[in-house]
């Protein structure tokens, strides 16, 4: 007997029409490096068809095509029929994890946040804490998020210093992660990690949560988990959306280009502030060839 999934009742008609077109393969960037049909949307979706009409099950035979996928959101913008290929292979994913299913990069994932407060696993606190506010009284709450806090921390720290330059009123706090990344992939966001997160945003009294990762940020204004932050009357914004209301009295002359991020721009509608701050600091903008919705994946998945 067949079996019978749950992404069929909402997405069923949305992937025979998908799988009948292809005019996204030109904008894929797993398609575009590995040449392979099966990889591109229409590829996910006609393999996706064949497990509806009970060919095939979500077993782990499919995990490296439905996997594989850096959820760049490039197929949708260029999408003529509007179809949400991201939102369909997250629920596909999650069908797979409930049945014991899963990459086993995010497999470990999942179990290393089961103990840990961060993706990798690191225990150190991150070097930029030291000599700064955590867990204090603020206007703002400044969350760097896992990858700025263990593989970026230069970066996070060259943001603190601005923050600390131009005198805004922050503090950090124990960090502990989203857990955003793991229902891309088909779990589930960790309940007690955002309550916990939540907890200690609330106890700063701080009105504005800024975050340096635009995941983070979808997370925290998304995910049902997190909708104590907005109760409480806290608003999240990104780096580039704060830095877009302040004034800077330095310029250069130099030519300067903008990349936009997938998550930031075709994921959460983020384009016009960054440009807004760029400007200020560097009148010789220029855009590069592909920007936008238009952006070209850089391949990180996010």
């Amino acid at each position: 007997m067949r079996q019978a999934y749950e992404f069929e009742k909402t997405y069923g008609e949305l992937i025979l029409r998908c799988s009948v077109c292809g005019f996204c393969q030109a904008v894929c960037p797993i398609y575009g490096l590995t040449r392979r049909p099966a990889l591109n949307a229409r590829g996910k979706m006609l393999l996706l068809q064949e497990v509806m009409r009970g060919e095939m099950g979500l077993e782990q035979d499919l995990v490296e095509t439905l996997f594989q996928c850096t959820g760049c959101a490039s197929c949708e913008v260029n999408c003529p029929s509007g179809v949400k290929v991201t939102e369909i292979l997250r629920e596909v994913r999650r069908e797979m994890v409930n049945t014991g299913t899963c990459h086993p990069v995010f497999t470990g994932m999942n179990e290393i946040l089961a103990g840990s407060n961060n993706i990798y696993g690191e225990t150190d606190p991150p070097e930029y804490l030291e000599g700064r506010k955590v867990n204090e009284k603020a206007a703002y709450v400044y969350f760097a998020g896992c990858v700025g806090a263990y593989r970026e921390e230069e970066h996070t720290e060259v943001t603190l210093k601005l923050l600390d330059r131009m005198g805004v009123d922050y503090t950090l706090i124990d960090e502990v992660c989203c857990t955003g990344v793991l229902e891309e992939v088909g779990y589930a966001v960790h309940g007690s990690k955002a309550e916990t997160l939540v907890e200690r945003v609330r106890a700063t009294g701080a009105e504005t949560l800024i975050t340096g990762c635009p995941y983070c940020m979808r997370t925290f204004t998304s995910r049902n988990a997190y909708i104590g932050l907005s109760e409480a009357g806290v608003r999240v914004v990104h780096i580039s959306q704060f830095l877009s209301t302040m004034t800077f009295d330095v310029q250069t002359d130099l030519v300067v280009t903008y990349h936009d991020p997938c998550d930031l721009g075709r994921h959460a509608g983020i384009y016009e502030e960054p440009r807004r701050t760029i400007g200020r600091i560097a009148p010789r903008f220029v855009e590069m060839e592909h920007h936008h919705a238009q952006s070209l994946c850089c391949g990180a998945g996010g």
